[in-house]
């Protein structure tokens, strides 16, 4: 972070690792240096650096590299690129024949939870898949390489810069707060995305 203190010693941060700095420009930084740190630790390569930027309070530009050495850029109201490429969503019409990605939070009474709501969804569609970071699982919504993402008990920089990525390569990014305090958010191209809440809703998630 000293690099963006340097060259923007006025901005706002928000980090993972406790930073939470004001600032006067209305520009703020939001930052996962390490998104998947259990994927890191075993070296399996589910990780990614995140980094999203905030303009007066909006989503601006997204950029996260992975742990394959792939580099996803993103600016708000222009496009989502892998790699130089354009991202483009899943054109997928039906959720049975979907594949989701999900994850899984810290604490165990969560994770049993998590496991009750994907009891309820893997028999209704094509497959689920769990890369370990939120950050590369919504760039995989935006570039189409699995059909929706959904997950509960996010923070600002798990999702800064895959949000970015997502509405910018145009699908639909949303949050919703659940009963017991909780927030459900889901990435899905618009085709999909009422089939999918209806889905969660059958498993028992607020979706409304």
């Amino acid at each position: 972070m000293d690099g963006i203190l340097a060259e923007r010693p006025d901005d706002a941060i928000l980090g993972e690792e406790g930073t939470d700095r004001n600032g006067t420009t209305g520009v703020r930084w939001v930052i996962d240096p390490l998104d998947g740190t259990a994927s890191y630790v075993r070296g399996y390569p589910g990780y990614a650096v995140s980094i999203g930027i905030e303009v007066a309070d909006h989503p601006s530009v997204g950029v996260v590299v992975d742990a394959l050495g792939r580099l996803t850029v993103a600016v708000t109201g222009r496009s989502a690129e892998r790699d130089g490429r354009r991202a483009r969503p899943s054109e997928r019409r039906t959720i049975h024949d979907s594949v989701l990605a999900t994850g899984f939070g810290y604490d165990p009474a969560m994770r049993v939870r998590e496991a009750r709501t994907l009891v309820e969804v893997i028999g209704r569609v094509a497959d689920v898949r769990r890369s370990g970071s939120a950050a590369m699982d919504l760039c995989a919504v935006a570039c189409g390489e699995v059909d929706a993402y959904f997950e509960l008990h996010l923070a600002p920089w798990d999702t800064a810069a895959g949000r970015v990525a997502v509405e910018a390569a145009g699908a639909v990014f949303r949050e919703v707060a659940q009963a017991d305090g909780e927030v459900l958010t889901v990435a899905v191209p618009t085709q999909l995305l009422e089939p999918l809440l209806g889905l969660l809703g059958d498993a028992g998630l607020e979706t409304g």
